[in-house]
């Protein structure tokens, strides 16, 4: 279960360096238009890169806590680490789920789930 739990929790590493990346330096491409379901002449708006990048940053911030849970925090906080910055992805993918769009929860919400039960299981 230890190994499944580190490539869960390293999955949603991934996705939300992936998504930090997208909304902070790519906010207005075609690639982000149909990947977050906006008009791309929506996001040539600079207020809405603006607040793009600052959404981007926050999930720089969820990366970097998974990270620092998989790779730093040793082993008596690991766990600790990991769980709070799981949840926190999790609290966000229902948030997102119920005021965006549904999709966040199967793209963001159920790989956080798979990774918060397997690192709950270790």
């Amino acid at each position: 279960m230890t190994i499944l739990a580190f490539i869960l929790t390293f999955v949603v590493m991934i996705e939300h360096i992936y998504i930090m990346i997208l909304e902070m330096f790519f906010s207005n491409t075609n690639l982000a238009a149909k990947t977050f379901g906006v008009e791309k002449e929506l996001l040539a708006n600079r207020k809405v890169q603006t607040l793009f990048a600052n959404q981007g940053l926050y999930n720089g911030f969820l990366a970097a806590g998974l990270a620092w849970g998989l790779f730093f925090a040793g082993d008596t906080f690991a766990g600790s680490v990991q769980i709070f910055f799981l949840s926190c992805v999790v609290i966000a993918a229902l948030f997102g789920g119920a005021t965006s769009s549904r999709g966040i929860l199967a793209k963001q919400g159920v790989p956080a789930v798979l990774a918060l039960v397997a690192v709950l299981l270790v």
